[in-house]
């Protein structure tokens, strides 16, 4: 293939993992004409001073160079705070818990990142995520990966038609013990490289203290659902429905020793509600 042949140039997200790494040297090997895009979506610094994706960019253009393809950056960072991060924080202040990922997917990776690598001339981009897709002939569907303990569907069950269409998962069909061999025995810098985990392109951080850098936490009470106050919470912006752990309830008179739930937040009056059943009709 040849780089003026555009039918076949594909545009790999390629995060500084193991399984971008992974998914961008399969289609090397398959012939494609491959480029990597690394997107920048988050600019604050760590406390010594590093930006959060230096790491995962170093990492990234050793695989580049490794796999002889080039490697592009985009800086996304007012696409992820004007259409991602904004929803994030008002979906926390009004009691929700959000699942940024999804959102993600649908407004940087799959569409400002997939104009951009429009704008490079790739005819499709692939990801690591672990999903797979299954064109048809009038429409084009999306399936749970074959690692169950991997899937990653539901985190781009937002995608339309369009997106799917352009879209390629090339380790869909893998189980991640296949994806670490193959980055292996491939000599990737990655392979042993540990998973991401934390929000969206924001990483590991304690996340008490990072909310609390956008949201001002107003202390309230902790209510039973019959309305007895039975203690104090930091934040109602901290708590999520079904939570256990944390709560700080202990000692309650004439309450029994099972474990306390929270089962509604009340913003109005910034009072979690809590009670000892888990399946609790609220």
């Amino acid at each position: 293939m040849t780089e003026n042949n555009n039918k076949n140039k594909i545009i790999v997200g390629i995060s500084g993992g193991v399984d971008s790494s992974v998914a961008a040297m399969l289609l090397k090997e398959k012939g494609y004409d491959v480029e990597a895009l690394f997107m920048k979506n988050w600019n604050d610094q760590t406390e010594d001073g590093k930006c959060l994706w230096e790491d995962d960019v170093e990492d990234a253009m050793q695989v580049c160079d490794k796999l002889d393809i080039p490697l592009n950056t985009v800086d996304l960072s007012k696409d992820y705070w004007e259409k991602v991060f904004k929803n994030f924080l008002a979906e926390y202040k009004n009691g929700r818990t959000p699942n940024p990922d999804i959102l993600c997917n649908k407004e940087i990776k799959f569409k400002a990142f997939l104009k951009h690598a429009e704008n490079l001339g790739a005819k499709k981009i692939a990801t690591g995520h672990y999903a797979r897709i299954n064109s048809m002939e009038n429409s084009t569907q999306l399936l749970k990966s074959v690692d169950n303990n991997k899937d990653q569907s539901y985190f781009l069950c937002c995608l339309n038609q369009s997106q799917l269409h352009k879209t390629l998962f090339p380790i869909g069909n893998l189980y991640k013990n296949d994806v670490r061999k193959l980055a292996k025995d491939g000599d990737l810098v990655t392979h042993n490289k540990k998973d991401s985990t934390g929000i969206c392109f924001i990483g590991e951080q304690p996340f008490r203290n990072f909310l609390s850098n956008f949201i001002q936490p107003q202390r309230g009470l902790i209510k039973t659902v019959d309305g007895k106050t039975i203690g104090e919470h930091d934040g109602i912006f901290f708590y999520t429905l079904g939570q256990r752990q944390g709560l700080g309830i202990g000692g309650v008179k004439n309450a029994t020793d099972a474990p306390w739930y929270v089962v509604k937040k009340e913003i109005d009056n910034n009072e979690l509600i809590v009670a000892q059943d888990h399946d609790h009709p609220l």
